[in-house]
């Protein structure tokens, strides 16, 4: 039987800690000198990617050549997918080259769930939609433990937009699991319903979701998916919602603050914040590649 990574809302905590203990050894790897080791030696990873991509597509890239296998890369535009092919064909033709594991990302929510029901290969999802992106809210948690040492009893304040956001609700899934506390704000019109149903606390400002946080998270405004409208301007979001070095006076003194990335500077942190020594943003990005090589790992032996 293969398994899958499709999102964190079917995990539990323990599976959740299994990934993060094998993403924390993979960490190692990554930092050291030899990148290279034989855990997928003879296996074929495939990153299929129906959205533009840097961070998560070239970590999973780079997860699976660190670990010795065969990696491939197709991007819709340079596809048959471009000529009219079906998801379903795509899948097919991929599962016929014996793939091992399949990463994708899409713009549809549960594109992979259905990918996944068509290929031998284990699905990993890379972000679908509006839905999840598991890989994401495991990296930025093994970042949270690192810098924390623990998870449970931690207050994460996610700000931005959320109504767009699928890092946002793998985070929830994922974080209140292993006992975090998580406040979510931002404007009202970027706040999807029933989100305070999912078991965070939601605010219609970012100052009463930030208020003694341990961690503080920005989202990307999704401009890409969204209709005009959400908010007056890009100046008037930054003084409203945007976080500074003043609006995180509002979070405990050693907060640390994230994004999932890429930033929009001076939308939803200041400059300031993102260089500054608060800011674990770029160990976010070391943390990915661990994770996808742990992920990977474990799927190929058989699961979480």
């Amino acid at each position: 039987m293969k398994h899958d990574l499709l999102g964190l809302k079917d995990l539990s905590a323990d599976q959740i800690n299994h990934i993060l203990e094998t993403a924390a050894a993979m960490k190692n790897i990554v930092k050291s000198s030899n990148k290279k080791t034989p855990h997928l030696q003879g296996k074929t990873v495939v990153n299929l990617f129906y959205e533009n991509s840097t961070r998560t597509r070239l970590s999973f890239e780079l997860a699976a050549k660190y670990m010795s296998a065969n990696a491939a890369n197709i991007s819709s535009s340079g596809s048959s997918v471009a000529k009219g092919e079906t998801l379903i064909d795509t899948a097919e033709t991929i599962n016929a080259m014996g793939t091992d594991i399949l990463v994708m990302r899409h713009s549809m929510s549960g594109a992979p769930h259905l990918l996944s029901k068509l290929v031998d290969a284990s699905v990993v999802n890379a972000g679908d939609g509006m839905n999840e992106h598991p890989t994401q809210a495991l990296l930025d948690m093994l970042t949270m433990i690192e810098h924390k040492g623990h998870i449970e009893g931690l207050k994460v304040a996610i700000v931005g937009d959320a109504k767009h956001s699928r890092v946002v609700r793998s985070n929830i899934y994922g974080l209140t699991k292993l006992g975090a506390e998580v406040s979510v704000g931002g404007p009202a019109t970027l706040l999807p319903m029933g989100l305070d149903k999912m078991g965070c606390k939601v605010f219609d400002n970012v100052h009463e979701a930030i208020i003694d946080a341990d961690v503080v998270m920005g989202l990307r405004i999704q401009l890409e998916r969204q209709k005009k409208g959400l908010f007056p301007s890009i100046r008037e979001y930054f003084r409203f919602f945007g976080v500074d070095e003043d609006r995180l006076k509002l979070a405990k003194p050693d907060a640390i603050v994230m994004h999932p990335g890429p930033v929009n500077r001076g939308v939803e942190l200041s400059t300031s914040l993102i260089d500054g020594d608060r800011s674990v943003i770029t160990d976010q990005v070391t943390s990915g590649v661990a994770v996808r090589m742990a992920v990977m790992y474990l799927l190929s032996r058989g699961g979480f």
